[in-house]
């Protein structure tokens, strides 16, 4: 019967749980995807790019919600089932409330692992996939992204200004700058147009001129009608890795080396993107907030547990669980803002390392000591 109990208890939590965090990420996914809109309107990228750059990004949505979703999960099911006097059932088939915490303490590990999958494994190679996508990308709709009386500068080494732009796409008043340093050239035109020739995109403009500076020597030359190939630019998205796209492996491995730790073997061949001194803080923080902000998702857990300490029919019922709520609140957000503490000294983020530690083992301390003194009381 206690089995039962557990898993009607559990199982209500996990639903609410689940769907709570898939519609609250659905919703915040949403706004999210508005935002990449730019990458067609304002790249001129296929619309493909932006649906496979929009769903890559939803793990890491979910990822940041998960210790929210849950500790108010959890909340809401347990002062649920006090108000609807569910939670005496357990008392009266004689389950101890330690037993109860045990239980959740052990289905917290689980919720733990889960989660430093999802940061540790998936969200890295998601984010990494999503880049991929734009730098194997090309902009394929080049009139699109041109604005008038904007400098546009998607493509690398050049900058496009048009003054006008009529509803069939004819640029008016153009400016083409391409280069950078002391070599570039210069283009200026009356009109033009964008024309597709097999693979290849062109500008084709009309009435204008082109000054060349290279190694100090200007040359200009005046044209009735000439193309501007535009096939042979890149893009401007960055083409390196970010830390939180590197696998969490590989950053071990770096700091590892970065260090000269000699705790294992490492190929000293090996190239890892990011992999400096300069970025020794950003990726022992990328590592902390994959591996060990998890670690308090048994802490929310025990928080929320909490309420079964005080009854319905306590006059302070409702104020106890606004307090509670805003304990674990407050929680997310002081395991949150550790990140900025940490630096590349391993010794002195050891306290930060341990904090959920103590934590879960203070509270179910707690918890021990109080039903052990009601026990005794009886």
């Amino acid at each position: 019967m206690k089995k039962i109990l557990f898993r009607k208890l559990l199982f209500d939590c996990l639903i609410f749980f689940i769907i709570t965090l898939f519609s609250t990420g659905i919703i915040i996914w949403v706004f999210q995807a508005v935002n990449f809109l730019d990458i067609i309107v304002e790249d001129g990228r296929n619309y493909l790019v932006y649906i496979n750059y929009s769903l890559l990004n939803f793990p890491k949505v979910i990822s940041k919600l998960v210790p929210f979703v849950l500790f108010f999960s959890f909340l809401f099911i347990i002062a649920k089932y006090e108000l609807n006097n569910e939670l005496i059932i357990f008392w009266n088939f004689g389950i101890n409330k330690i037993e109860l915490i045990n239980f959740f303490i052990k289905f917290s590990f689980l919720i733990m692992l889960f989660q430093i999958f999802l940061t540790a494994t998936l969200v890295p190679k998601s984010q990494d996939l999503a880049r991929s996508f734009l730098k194997g990308s090309s902009i394929n709709y080049l009139e699109n992204f041109i604005k008038p009386r904007i400098f546009n500068d998607a493509i690398k080494n050049l900058t496009i200004y048009s003054n006008s732009k009529d509803e069939l796409g004819n640029l008016k008043e153009i400016y083409l700058k391409k280069g950078t340093g002391d070599n570039f050239q210069i283009t200026f035109a009356k009109k033009g147009r964008f024309k597709q020739v097999g693979d290849n995109q062109f500008l084709e403009l009309s009435s204008g001129q082109t000054i060349s500076v290279i190694n100090n020597k200007i040359t200009n030359f005046k044209f009735s009608k000439t193309d501007f190939n535009l096939s042979n630019f890149e893009d401007n998205v960055t083409t390196y890795k970010k830390t939180q796209e590197v696998a969490t492996l590989n950053l071990i491995k770096c700091y590892h080396n970065l260090l000269d730790l000699n705790l294992f073997k490492i190929d000293e061949k090996l190239k890892i993107e990011n992999c400096n001194v300069n970025n020794l803080d950003n990726i022992l923080k990328e590592l902390y907030k994959r591996i060990i902000i998890p670690l308090y998702i048994p802490v929310l857990i025990l928080i929320s547990l909490l309420l079964i300490f005080k009854s319905k029919e306590n006059t302070n019922y409702p104020r106890y669980r606004v307090i509670i709520f805003f304990i674990g609140f407050g929680t997310i957000v002081i395991s949150e803002m550790t990140i900025r503490f940490i630096n590349e000294d391993l010794i002195k983020n050891i306290k930060f390392f341990l904090i959920p530690v103590i934590l879960i083992i203070c509270l179910y301390l707690n918890y021990f000591l109080k039903f052990k003194n009601l026990r005794a009381t009886k």
